[in-house]
């Protein structure tokens, strides 16, 4: 089968994508507990960079698995392909020229290291939500972790599942010490930096 697959170059390039959208692609990986902030400041920053007239798109683990991976559970081996799946999707919404946000616990380290292989240095940008367990749980929007402690949820990461902590992770947020404002404000300065976006007076 495989032998049979050719791979087609697009005439337009992602080079070019980029240039027509004044924006430079990259995907910043939101990881950490549930309730760490993943998807609240991955939303929060979406709408920020639109305000500013950016191309971007955004990926939430729970919405990825209402599709497609919906064929996927929790074990390690399904976390690893749900987890390989999103980084392709990323890869070509980047290649698109667009920002891409993801936001998924992603515990183990293999699998986010697999995702950044797939990018050009610095394009692979690691939000490493750093929101400390008992706030995570004391927060509980699912109502998850009072599930897993009672035994009704196996597998769940932070509880009976470890969470592998990103090691030099690019960018470091707790939502228990700043406000989704500040971390927008942190991200959108890392971008600014980094010039992924341009200063607009």
């Amino acid at each position: 089968m495989a032998d049979n697959i050719v791979w087609h170059d697009h005439k337009i390039t992602r080079a070019e994508r980029s240039v027509n959208k004044n924006q430079k692609p990259c995907l910043l990986w939101f990881t950490g507990l549930s309730g760490s902030g993943k998807s609240t400041i991955a939303n929060a920053l979406d709408v920020a960079l639109y305000k500013r007239g950016y191309h971007t798109f955004l990926l939430d683990g729970d919405n990825v698995r209402h599709g497609l991976c919906k064929d996927l559970g929790f074990s390690d081996d399904d976390r690893e392909e749900n987890i390989r799946r999103v980084g392709e999707v990323c890869k070509l919404f980047a290649d698109a020229g667009l920002i891409v946000m993801s936001a998924f616990i992603s515990p183990f380290t293999g699998d986010r290291r697999l995702v950044r292989k797939l990018f050009p240095a610095g394009e692979f940008i690691e939000v490493f939500m750093d929101t400390p367990l008992a706030i995570c749980e004391e927060r509980d929007p699912k109502g998850l972790y009072q599930k897993a402690r009672s035994g009704q949820l196996k597998h769940f990461t932070g509880i009976d599942s470890p969470y592998e902590v990103p090691a030099h992770p690019e960018i470091r947020l707790d939502t228990s010490r700043h406000t989704v404002e500040e971390c927008v404000e942190s991200l959108i300065a890392y971008l600014l930096e980094r010039e992924m976006i341009a200063r607009k007076d």
